[in-house]
């Protein structure tokens, strides 16, 4: 009952075995979905490709804040004809990220998040919030148009995460929460409301101990779901299979009853 709620197969990183993975490693571990999160402009169709070779790998599409520059005069057109897709199921992956700021200026991706937002809004789509030493702004901007939607690999404290909870949103968490110096990701995996809980990847990033380091893949996902079910006191199957309900319910997914 692995849900993937958030990777990025159309990374070069999984040029080499890509079909072998995604065809049958990963579906014969216990994978039963996947959401194929694009990051640039170039991204987007091949999420739309992935979507439409594996049966259980769905797409989000639209722009990373890191990408918001240099975008062609299109671009919001370009992702808002691909919503339509009956497998691509929200907008992202969109946010800010400030430590990236030299890349692209704050003020550039706040008007390129807020432009999705509302494209967002407009199709009644949930969005996929990526927030790197941003929380304030990212805050702000949340209250301001309250999305339905997922904030990914959490980075905040047990507060902010309970803020964002009441938003209506829900908390994404993955290799992080096993990392030796993960006091925060530990504190929010322990204190918000299991309904809220995502499990993800950001494959081919972010592997959780003892592969730290090493490609990250949706099977890896128990590793995370170990150190959730350990700190709030139940099993890791049940981590795995409330998420798995949690990122079918937000994204309105409906698993074919095999995989359940």
């Amino acid at each position: 009952m692995i849900f993937d709620s958030h990777a990025h197969y159309d990374s070069e990183q999984f040029d080499i075995d890509r079909d072998e993975l995604l065809g049958s490693v990963l579906p014969q571990k216990g994978v039963v979905a996947v959401i194929n999160m694009a990051a640039d402009y170039e991204s987007l169709k091949k999420t739309v490709a992935l979507c439409e070779k594996y049966d259980y790998i769905y797409g989000a599409v639209g722009i990373h804040p890191e990408c918001a520059n240099d975008l062609p005069d299109n671009w919001l057109s370009d992702v808002e004809a691909l919503l339509s897709h009956p497998k691509i199921v929200a907008v992202g992956e969109i946010g800010l990220d400030y430590h990236w700021e030299d890349e692209c200026p704050r003020e550039k991706q706040k008007e390129v998040l807020i432009a999705q937002l509302e494209l967002a809004k407009k199709h009644d789509l949930p969005v996929v919030i990526h927030d790197r030493e941003a929380h304030g702004d990212m805050m702000d901007i949340l209250r301001k148009y309250k999305p339905k939607g997922v904030v990914h690999c959490f980075s905040g404290s047990a507060e902010l995460a309970q803020e964002t909870v009441k938003l209506g949103m829900y908390i994404g968490l993955g290799g992080v929460v096993t990392f030796k110096n993960a006091r925060h990701s530990v504190e929010v995996a322990k204190t918000i409301p299991l309904d809220r809980l995502l499990t993800e990847t950001d494959a081919p990033y972010m592997a959780p101990v003892p592969f730290r380091g090493k490609r990250c893949d949706s099977s890896m996902i128990p590793y995370d779901a170990a150190k959730i079910a350990e700190v709030r006191g139940i099993t890791a199957q049940e981590v795995l299979e409330t998420a798995c309900e949690n990122a079918c319910r937000l994204f309105g997914i409906t698993l074919p009853s095999a995989a359940k």
